[in-house]
């Protein structure tokens, strides 16, 4: 049984030391708080300006403004800088926080399109921070594409934080 994060090196393309080389260096330390805002701010500029229904509907019942602050306090946090996201929020917890949106391949793809395009037109970014983000996000995003097929059983996925419960009869 292959584990989310394997699953998602499979379908993202990126491997894991690749993924995760954001961990190598503090991005936050590098980019400092206004790059973060400026990225978010940029991507959901693009998502709530996309022309694609089915995407859009995704982000429906979300304010712009608190998914731009939700997004750039976990950015932040993930990548080296202080808690903000949990001291308002609690643990991330990127799968069950995207448990009730259809993370779809589809999906996946569209966000990326809107993410990589903002981080190529942030310019307080520089080309090595790009880099590793971009592989960070590549594969996460694959990684919740894994944990909603997890979510509807359709196949076996082992996570590492808990071993996946039968379902019972």
């Amino acid at each position: 049984m292959q584990s989310l994060q394997q699953k998602a090196s499979e379908w993202s393309g990126v491997k894991l030391e690749d993924a995760f080389a954001i961990d190598e260096t503090n991005l936050f330390q590098t980019l400092g708080l206004q790059a973060f805002i400026d990225l978010s701010t940029n991507f959901y500029g693009r998502v709530y300006a996309d022309e694609e229904e089915w995407f859009l509907s995704i982000f429906s019942n979300s304010k712009k403004e608190d998914a731009i602050r939700n997004q750039y306090e976990f950015f932040v946090q993930r990548m080296g800088g202080p808690p903000l996201y949990s001291e308002r929020r609690g643990h991330p917890a990127l799968i069950g926080r995207h448990r009730p949106f259809p993370v779809t391949h589809q999906a996946a793809e569209r966000w990326l399109h809107h993410m990589n395009a903002a981080l190529d037109t942030t310019s307080n970014i520089d080309p090595d921070s790009k880099l590793k983000m971009k592989n960070f996000f590549r594969h996460t995003a694959f990684f919740l594409v894994a944990g909603d097929e997890m979510k509807n059983r359709t196949q076996g996925f082992a996570c590492k934080h808990g071993a996946a419960k039968a379902p019972t009869m």
